[in-house]
C-alpha cells in the first residue's frame, strides 16, 4: 500500500488489478503497514478486507523488521572481493587570503 492514503476510487483500481492478477502467477507486495492498517488508508474498509482476501488466499507474507535496506550505504552492499580499493587524495588546503605573513610566513616560536 502507498505511503499516503488513497481514494476509494483509487483503492477500488487496485482491487481490481489484483482481482485479474490473482490465480494468474505471483505478486510480489512490500508495505510499511501493517493488514489492520489497510482499511483506513484505502479509505474503504471493505475494499481493502477483499483486496487482502486475495492478496492473502495462497500468500507467503515475510515480515521484516530492522534498519531499511534501501538506506544502507552502497559501498556496503557491495561484496568485499569486488570493491576496488579507493585512492584518495587530500585535497590541496586553501590558499590564504589577505595580507602577506611577515618574514614570509616563518612562524617560529622564540622560547
Amino acid at each position: 500500500m502507498p505511503y499516503l492514503p488513497i481514494t476509494s476510487g483509487g483503492a477500488n483500481l487496485f482491487f481490481q488489478l489484483v482481482n485479474a492478477r490473482c490465480e494468474k502467477g505471483a505478486m510480489t507486495l512490500t508495505s510499511n503497514r501493517g493488514f489492520a492498517e489497510w482499511g483506513e488508508i484505502s479509505g474503504d474498509p471493505v475494499v481493502a478486507t477483499a483486496l487482502l482476501d486475495r492478496l492473502l488466499h495462497h500468500a507467503v507474507v515475510v515480515q521484516i523488521e530492522g534498519a531499511s535496506y534501501r538506506l544502507r550505504h552502497p559501498a556496503d552492499l557491495t561484496p568485499e572481493h569486488i570493491r576496488a580499493p579507493a585512492n584518495i587524495v587530500p585535497p590541496p588546503p586553501p590558499k590564504r587570503r589577505g595580507r602577506p605573513l611577515e618574514n614570509g610566513g616563518d612562524h617560529q616560536l622564540n622560547g
